[in-house]
């Protein structure tokens, strides 16, 4: 009964918040008035039977509810400001959440689809984009930069379907995942030779994995003095550049006529402004063949792609490249990309600890050697590698084919070890005994 209360309530307020022109953020105090008169009249109401629902049993949660929702981002603000919370999904009139224990569950209040449309658009609101039926999918960064947000709406999808992600971790570096034990130190060595030298590093896993906190971490190595250019859709990397910028895709505008900037538009202009590094979050779209023009512009590659393993993943880029419709052969395509990437590093997260926390850490660490033309498939060297979340990060009995570059060679000659030696230090690795949550923006 109190939820079909709270369903009159709020859309009465809701009303006479509009018709009286009031701002949330300029009328905060007239509105919270507004809605202790409201609550006061529904219970006088109520008591003398001049209301089919029965008088309130708690007006004062009622009036925190619906001043929530009305000012702020109702029931959603609970869940944002729990820390455990990683993501939130909006299914319907249906919230679910997910922790740090991996656990998925549902909120207790009732909610309908139609407060949530609303409280979907309030984050919208300083974006410059709005939910509606001529753009039914939307995706941004929303409250200042600390979530990201996800949205299909009718008529694209059947109801509401949201999906907001919480930045967490924002400073992340390489020791700190090495404390985490989500990679050993002689890899965190590996990473900072690759990123001192210029290598070519591509970081795969699924969604969640834990993509853009590992890039994060790498982008921290890359010394102050290198150019970095940072293209996203949707911007999430955060770590401070000493020397670059970051861009970010532009949907196309039904208001002014603005032209949209895509991905592909975004990594094109940058291989035409001298980096030293080129860095491209989650490439799925036709980006991935500009990324075949990176060996020629002479920089540096550092990238995401969603992949099952370390040797699937220059697959899935030749595949997504390929599909970007230019008639590339597909053994040119392979062999332009096994030459611009040097390292592949497989990240995944491990769910099945009930009650502990989401595990994320490094799983493999591939050298992709470079192939010709004339080759079939890529040549993927799986180097490191776990057999399980939790068990330690050893050497394959493939590790002997492995081709480092001789500028990664130099690299960790600079920082006082070898590639020999990184591999020895895996040779009799003991079993780690936990596996500590690599947490933050995790893709």
């Amino acid at each position: 009964m109190t939820a079909t209360a709270y369903d009159l309530l709020r859309s009465t307020l809701a009303d006479r918040v509009k018709e009286l022109d009031l701002d949330r953020d300029a009328d905060e105090d007239r509105i919270a008035d507004l809605v202790e008169n409201e609550l006061r009249a529904f219970q006088a109401r109520a008591n003398v039977g001049l209301h089919e629902l029965p008088p309130l049993a708690d007006p004062t949660l009622m009036y925190e509810r619906l001043v929530g929702s009305l000012l702020g981002h109702g029931l959603l603000d609970r869940l944002l400001a729990d820390p455990d919370i990683e993501e939130i999904f909006i299914d319907g009139g249906d919230v679910y959440h997910l922790g740090a224990d991996g656990r998925l569950r549902s909120v207790d209040e009732v909610v309908s689809e139609a407060e949530l449309f609303t409280l979907v658009n309030r984050l919208l609101q300083d974006t410059g984009r709005e939910l509606n039926q001529r753009t039914p999918m939307v995706q941004a960064r929303v409250l200042g930069g600390t979530a990201r947000l996800g949205v299909v709406a009718p008529p694209i999808a059947d109801s509401l379907s949201v999906t907001l992600r919480k930045y967490r971790v924002r400073h992340e570096t390489l020791e700190q995942l090495v404390e985490l034990e989500s990679m050993t130190p002689s890899v965190a060595t590996l990473v900072r030779a690759a990123m001192r030298s210029g290598l070519g590093v591509l970081v795969c896993g699924r969604p969640g994995a834990g993509k853009t906190t590992m890039l994060n971490a790498c982008l921290r190595a890359v010394p102050l003095a290198h150019r970095v250019l940072c293209c996203e859709e949707i911007r999430e990397l955060s770590a401070p550049l000493g020397h670059g910028a970051y861009y970010q895709t532009r949907p196309p505008s039904t208001d002014d006529g603005a032209a949209e900037v895509t991905l592909r538009d975004i990594v094109k202009m940058c291989l035409g402004m001298r980096p030293d590094l080129l860095v491209v979050g989650e490439v799925r779209g036709a980006e991935a063949f500009e990324l075949l023009r990176a060996g020629n512009a002479g920089c540096g590659v550092l990238a995401t792609v969603h992949a099952n393993s370390a040797p699937e993943a220059l697959v899935a880029l030749a595949d997504t490249a390929i599909m970007a419709g230019q008639n590339v052969p597909a053994p040119n395509v392979r062999s332009t990309l096994s030459q611009i990437f040097d390292l592949v590093v497989f990240v995944d997260r491990d769910e099945s600890v009930q009650g502990g926390p989401i595990r994320r850490c490094v799983m493999q660490v591939a050298t992709a050697n470079p192939v010709s033309t004339e080759s079939a498939d890529f040549d993927v060297v799986p180097v490191l590698e776990r057999s399980a979340i939790g068990e330690p990060l050893t050497l394959t009995s493939d590790a002997a084919r492995a081709k480092p570059p001789l500028r990664l060679e130099r690299a960790l000659a600079d920082l006082g070890t070898s590639w020999g030696t990184i591999l020895d230090d895996h040779r009799s690795s003991q079993p780690v005994a936990t596996v500590s949550p690599m947490t933050g923006v995790a893709r």
